[in-house]
């Protein structure tokens, strides 16, 4: 077991199912994304894939239907083009849009104790950027630093996302990184980044049974369960 009360420098968040209420859209999304280009996928088979690069996710279903290479990375590129312009409809206007209970307080407690506050998705920076702007968090200073999966050379499970917010935070030991998300990708990239708390979110995309196989340190239902995990000390009950 993790050492709880070792000092903790970053907190690193995924952004849709553990800090952004959105309705499960971005399942609904991806699935009409994927039909219009002639893959029907249901539930399940796109929850297998959250968290990972969409792009990538998207490359996973629509493989059988195009063996040449070249109509294989057109066809991608056209329904990745088509799940973009969905999401970030969604995200700039609905009403449905909205942080997760308590994220906000969240971060500030943690960024008044020293912990630099940090999200990473695998979304492309204009939906994130949608997603920042639309909640408010930049511009209520409440992050300190954002990446997404078309930043880096390798997106969840690797660790390359992590890496590269220790690197803009000054965090130089993974052990001072605590990692959260509700999908299984996250858990394996907080594991394979060595984060001292790998924390699976259980009111997410995924279940606790589903994320109970998977690397972790921690189960808990909501973010907001954080606090008790972090400042709680050796002598609270």
């Amino acid at each position: 077991m993790a050492d709880l009360y070792a000092p903790t420098e970053l907190a690193v968040f995924d952004m849709a199912g553990t800090t952004v209420y959105d309705d499960d859209f971005v399942h609904r999304a991806l699935q009409a994304a994927l039909r219009h280009a002639g893959v029907d996928a249901t539930r399940d088979a796109v929850n297998d894939v959250m968290g990972r690069p969409k792009p990538m996710a998207i490359r996973a279903f629509l493989e059988a239907e195009h063996e040449a290479p070249d109509a294989l990375d057109d066809a991608v590129d056209a329904a990745h083009d088509d799940f973009i312009e969905r999401m970030n409809a969604f995200y700039a206007s609905d009403p449905a849009v909205r942080e997760v209970e308590g994220v906000s307080a969240l971060f500030a407690r943690l960024q008044d104790a020293g912990v630099a506050v940090a999200l990473d998705t695998g979304f492309s920076r204009p939906t994130a950027d949608v997603i920042v702007d639309r909640l408010g968090w930049e511009e209520a200073g409440l992050l300190d630093a954002t990446v997404t999966s078309d930043e880096v050379a390798h997106g969840r499970p690797a660790p390359d996302m992590i890496h590269h917010l220790m690197e803009a935070t000054g965090v130089e030991a993974a052990d001072r990184v605590v990692k959260l998300g509700d999908a299984p990708s996250d858990l394996k990239e907080g594991d394979r980044a060595g984060c001292r708390l790998v924390i699976g979110v259980t009111k997410g995309s995924h279940t606790r049974d589903q994320l109970a196989p998977h690397p972790h340190t921690h189960l808990i239902d909501t973010v907001a369960d954080l606090p008790a995990l972090l400042f709680a000390g050796p002598d609270a009950a």
